[in-house]
């Protein structure tokens, strides 16, 4: 059925009256969209475990959707995607991919690729050249095999191949080497910086093919050169003119909006966005393509600042989340596989394919040997630069729009750029491994049993989420400095999430300005990170080696990359920031809560660490306005609560080291057992029927009980002997632990309490197993200390001693001692 699109009206008047909603523009647009975002959702559900990025999943989606798989029903082709909707999707679709184009560049940053250095560009270079040359020679295949193909102009035919089978997709390859932690690699970082002159060129290189394409079939190969030609001045002029006048008025207005200023003007930011149309209309002018326009305009906007930031905050949501799958969708809808009828045509898939991927793996794998690159590094370079995405998209469709691409070659490589971005990440994963030494495992007590101490600088490995963790763990730091014994290495990681937002890849981008991945050695006045930036000036204040670096990843696998980190610079204690913080006193006090996927980190981090952990629950009381240092006055009070077992012995080392700061004043407070429960045992079974997240666990590892109280005792004697009239100590008979506890936390008497997590518990913390657990990752008492509801008026520091021999943690239920004489069967773990 034919059908005028001018009679289309835009919305029904309703069921009631008769109409069908289905027939009418706006309302079955809205019903192709739940549809899409339904399809493409679910499939990327299925396909996160492959760990294969968005991308994939918006195409299958599409492809599903269309004709080679739902669409072959008829019925459901005509009354969901009727051809008279498909200039409405494709226009919507095309406002979505406009303001996506302009992210992208916001993401480039073409002074981190002017940095990058001759390596990066050759490999790009490499990568690029090979593959073109080799699409040019499919491309004469296709010519003489493919039905219509002679038809089209042949330069325009050869251009378009050669890109298609060059583009390497930087948004998509900079998630995939998040997925894989391959970001601080050399192979990563090389990556990363080729894939950015990659970008470039395909934009030139678009920008060339759209030029010399004309009308296709109908007058592209009858064209008088000299309209290409104008075509290629104009789009150079545009380009000229945005970077010489635009790029500077948009810094002036970043300027403008930056934080000196008290709030963003909303002109700024619709002026801008009413820029990116502009722009797009003045490249469609010139007869290049709209979204060219936009993605220059987004290389005029400085990166990095709030105007930026601002900017991503308002539209990419919208964009990346509804707007761009639609345009997925529609290139799905015009892919027809089954157009791929016959060996021959399946030949020349095979054909595309293996050309695809033999002419970008060769040419970066030869370059890559050429700069002395590692066979296994090259070659893994050569499978990443290989990822196609949305740019490979675009130059096929555009490709189809001026009829340089029939329905056979269109799907033929949608299928090439299908496969080549899925095998990327298993390909990866199954031929490297980024070398790691061997693990190894410290504490504290490990420095002071070494007897040339003094040589044997301290390492910690401070983690933060962002600036409002900064005064507390400088305080600490500062506390944990000495000035007498070892230089302090202080290695401090901001914890960034990767989530499938573009402003993720941003972060990648202004961590590789700052030094990322590898730590920052130098260049402290460039950094445009204040977290970074803050503990630089801190490390002016004595004997601290400060390094800052960034992890960006997903909060599941969080946690390998902070564990990765202390094995390769041989910590001693990793410090991690409380998910919840407050600020004020009482009723007063804000909270400050990041969220429970944070929480999960610490917990994952506190069982794989390969050395001690401290938490730090910030209270609001520890690293106020004034760090302490050695020329100040003002007292910092530290409380060490000993009860007994290694993560307290632990939490005792650290507290002596505090005790060498001059305005640090600790007080060790002992609890000992009554006289007469000094006999009696306290045994803990494991039990299969608690959950984790209200129960506290504890090792099940077997430990000698008398050598335990052995060493606490020898711990305890040699911290007096030490500290003898420097650091306070005071014995507590035990009698209701949690109310001893809490009296001391809220007596307002002390800054910082430090406690060990008890995962070898004496007999007075064993006999907390039972209580309701709110925060069990911290142990009974640090949970006691960490609750809100308590009025506790000081910050809490937890510790975990790492031991090889302590073995799973797990939920246990405390045995009376009348059964414990009844049963045989029970797990001695007190």
């Amino acid at each position: 059925m034919t059908v005028n699109i001018t009679s289309i009206k835009t919305s029904s008047n309703g069921a009631w009256q008769g109409d069908n909603p289905l027939d009418y523009a706006f309302p079955l647009l809205i019903v192709q969209t739940t549809l899409i975002l339904l399809v493409s959702r679910s499939l990327a559900f299925f396909l996160k475990p492959l760990r294969q990025p968005k991308v994939i999943a918006e195409i299958v989606g599409g492809i599903l959707l269309g004709p080679s798989a739902f669409g072959r029903n008829g019925a459901y082709l005509r009354r969901i995607f009727p051809s008279w909707s498909t200039p409405i999707l494709e226009s919507v679709a095309s406002i979505g991919l406009l303001f996506f184009l302009f992210l992208v560049g916001l993401e480039l940053d073409l002074g981190s690729v002017r940095r990058s250095g001759r390596r990066a560009l050759g490999i790009a270079l490499a990568g690029i050249s090979l593959p073109f040359v080799c699409g040019i020679g499919v491309a004469f295949v296709l010519r003489s095999t493919v039905e219509g193909a002679d038809k089209v102009g042949f330069g325009q035919f050869l251009v378009f191949m050669g890109v298609a089978l060059s583009i390497t997709a930087f948004p998509v390859l900079a998630r995939i080497l998040a997925e894989l932690k391959l970001l601080t690699t050399q192979v990563g970082e090389t990556a990363m910086a080729a894939a950015a002159f990659n970008d470039v060129a395909a934009w030139i290189l678009l920008a060339l093919a759209v030029a010399l394409a004309g009308d296709g079939a109908e007058g592209g190969a009858h064209k008088s050169p000299l309209v290409s030609l104008w075509v290629l001045l104009s789009g150079f002029a545009f380009v000229v003119f945005m970077m010489v006048a635009v790029r500077p008025a948009m810094r002036w207005v970043a300027r403008r909006c930056s934080s000196e200023h008290d709030v963003v003007d909303e002109a700024f930011i619709v002026l801008t966005l009413a820029g990116v149309l502009v722009s797009g209309f003045m490249t469609d002018l010139i007869g290049i393509h709209s979204i060219f326009g936009a993605f220059v305009f987004g290389l005029t906007i400085p990166k990095g600042g709030e105007f930026a930031e601002r900017l991503i905050e308002r539209i990419e949501d919208f964009v990346t989340g509804l707007l761009l799958p639609l345009y997925f969708a529609s290139s799905g809808l015009k892919t027809n596989v089954t157009k791929i009828q016959g060996a021959e045509a399946w030949g020349l898939l095979t054909l595309v394919i293996t050309t695809a991927c033999a002419g970008k793996i060769a040419g970066t794998f030869v370059a890559a040997m050429m700069f002395a690159m590692p066979a296994r590094e090259a070659i893994t370079l050569g499978v990443l630069m290989n990822t196609k995405g949305l740019v490979e998209l675009i130059v096929l469709n555009i490709g189809r729009e001026k009829k340089v691409l029939n329905d056979e070659m269109f799907a033929i490589l949608v299928l090439m750029a299908l496969f080549t971005t899925f095998i990327t990440t298993p390909t990866v994963m199954a031929i490297y491994k980024p070398a790691r030494g061997a693990p190894m495992h410290r504490k504290l007590r490990d420095l002071s049993n070494n007897d040339d101490s003094s040589k044997d600088e301290l390492r910690i490995l401070a983690c933060l989420h962002g600036l409002g963790n900064v005064p507390s763990l400088i305080s600490l730091i500062e506390s944990v400095r000495s000035t007498k014994k070892s230089m302090l290495k202080l290695f401090i990681m901001h914890l960034v999430e990767l989530t499938e937002r573009s402003s993720s890849i941003i972060m990648v981008q202004r961590a590789r300005r700052n030094g990322f991945p590898f730590f920052n050695l130098s260049r402290r006045g460039e950094s445009h990170d204040r977290v970074a930036g803050a503990f630089q000036a801190y490390s002016q204040l004595g004997r601290v080696s400060v390094r800052p670096t960034t992890a960006i990843s997903a909060l599941p696998t969080m946690h390998e990359d902070i564990c990765h980190v202390a094995e390769d610079k041989r910590v001693a204690m990793i410090i991690l920031p409380f998910h919840r913080s407050w600020r004020g006193e009482g009723d007063e006090a804000v909270e400050d809560n990041v969220g429970h996927g944070w929480r999960g980190v610490n917990q994952r981090v506190l069982k794989h660490a390969p050395c001690s952990v401290a938490v730090l629950v910030d209270h609001g009381f520890w690293g106020g306005s004034e760090t302490p240092g050695p020329d100040m006055s003002a007292v910092q009070r530290v409380c060490v609560l000993f009860f007994g077992g290694p993560d307290d012995r632990e939490a005792l080392e650290l507290g002596g080291r505090m005790a060498e700061h001059p305005v640090v004043k600790v007080t060790v407070v002992r609890f000992v057992e009554k006289p007469e429960a000094q006999g009696n045992e306290i045994t803990l079974r494991p039990s299969s029927s608690k959950c984790r997240e209200k129960s506290y666990s504890f090792s099940t590892a077997h430990m000698n009980r008398q050598k335990e109280k052995e060493l606490d005792e020898a711990a305890v004697a040699e911290f007096q002997e030490r500290w003898d009239g420097t650091a306070g100590y005071i014995e507590k008979v035990a009698g209701n632990v949690v109310e001893q506890v809490l009296a001391i936390g809220r007596s307002k008497d002390y800054d910082l309490v430090v406690v060990g997590k008890g995962r070898f518990p004496s007999a007075m913390v064993a006999d907390l197993a039972d209580q309701s657990a709110e925060h069990p990752e911290l142990g009974p008492v640090g949970d006691v200390l960490a609750s809100s509801s308590h009025g506790i008026a000081c910050s809490v520091l937890v510790i975990q001693q790492h031991e090889m021999g302590h073995g799973e943690d797990t939920p246990v239920s405390k045995v009376e001692s009348s059964e414990h004489n009844k049963s045989k069967e029970i797990d001695d773990i007190v």
